[in-house]
């Protein structure tokens, strides 16, 4: 049985007469928390985008639910669409309209239920990310950095996608709302089933909420394996960046939570 929910083969994204990708292959099980890292400027966000239909590539076949991504990518409204959830680095939410409307939007752009419904399931999702009641009726400009990123997340969810997709989700958060994102990320992946396409340089992510990495180096994808065997692979740039000072605090973090 084919339990693969993202096939990508021989993807090339190029810009200019810059290849960001060649011949990159990648393959995401049911279920995974996937995280995808790289060196800055290796097309980690780029693979995402060519994923979700935002970036057109130059060549390659994409494959996601088991539907094809076209040259012309995912269609505002198709039926893929409404399968994934997307939280930006920025979280993106439109300044203009509240928390609750924010998480409503994508339910009521998408779906034939009322407003008063669609602002009833939103409340519903701002709970279950953790943001407090009163959190419904701010703006994006009054939350802190980890509350945006739990707003955005819940209006990810909004339409209980299979696939969720995120772009450093971390980024910016001090370490103890980082952490707090890292364990919600977990304990709503395990009650509800999907599948986490994950963009993140934060060493402890990986640690914490990962069951695979696949590493973007040379523009493919050197390696897609568990944690301990991507540790180990014999990599420059791998060395570098979990065997570096930092490497060694977020596996020292790991090594001391597990034996809580």
């Amino acid at each position: 049985m084919n339990n693969s929910v993202i096939e990508v083969t021989g993807l090339v994204n190029q810009f200019g007469s810059h290849v960001v990708h060649d011949a990159l292959d990648l393959t995401i099980q049911r279920g995974d928390i996937t995280g995808i890292v790289g060196g800055s400027g290796s097309g980690k966000s780029v693979l995402m985008r060519s994923i979700i239909g935002l970036q057109k590539p130059v060549a390659g076949t994409i494959s996601v639910l088991g539907e094809r991504v076209g040259p012309e990518g995912v269609q505002r409204g198709s039926l893929l669409s409404k399968k994934m959830g997307v939280l930006f680095q920025s979280g993106a939410l439109l300044s203009s309209l509240t928390v609750l409307e924010n998480i409503a939007m994508p339910l009521l752009e998408h779906t034939a239920i009322n407003k008063s419904d669609a602002l009833r399931l939103a409340r519903m999702k701002l709970s279950l990310v953790g943001l407090p009641t009163h959190a419904a009726s701010l703006f994006p400009s009054e939350l802190s950095g980890g509350m945006v990123k739990r707003a955005a997340l819940a209006r990810a969810l909004a339409l209980e996608p299979e696939l969720l997709f995120l772009d450093e989700p971390t980024a910016g958060l001090d370490p103890i709302s980082a952490a707090a994102f890292d364990e919600l990320l977990v304990t709503l992946r395990n009650a509800l089933g999907f599948t986490v396409f994950l963009v993140t340089h934060d060493l402890d992510t990986l640690y914490q909420s990962c069951d695979r990495i696949a590493v973007i180096a040379e523009k493919k994808i050197i390696i897609h394996d568990t944690l301990e065997q991507v540790v180990a692979f014999d990599h420059p740039w791998l060395k570098d960046y979990f065997h570096g000072p930092r490497g060694r605090s977020a596996a020292a973090t790991s090594r001391q939570n597990q034996e809580r």
